[in-house]
């Protein structure tokens, strides 16, 4: 399992558009990719989970990712929060 940890950017947090975004480009990959922040966690393809987390500007988040392919999940995965969150 790999992970990093994400401080958000975006102003209005993970709200629905990023959040839509993030479950799209979650499914691409065979890998479980999960955020938690504090004692909420969510499927990063589960679109209504991610919103209900309630993460806003500046909270940081952990990016946890298993599974056969998660090198490359990890590295794209980290390139969509960087360029969109």
């Amino acid at each position: 399992m790999k992970s990093f940890q994400y401080v958000i950017k975006d102003e209005v947090g993970i709200h629905a558009r990023p959040a839509g975004l993030l479950a799209k480009e979650a499914k691409k990959y065979a890998s479980k990719i999960t955020l938690t922040k504090g004692e909420k966690s969510a499927e990063a393809t589960k679109l209504m989970a991610l919103m209900a987390m309630g993460v806003k500007c500046g909270e940081e988040i952990t990016v946890s990712v298993e599974g056969e392919d998660e090198e490359t999940a990890m590295a794209e995965v980290k390139k969509f929060f960087e360029a969109n969150l």
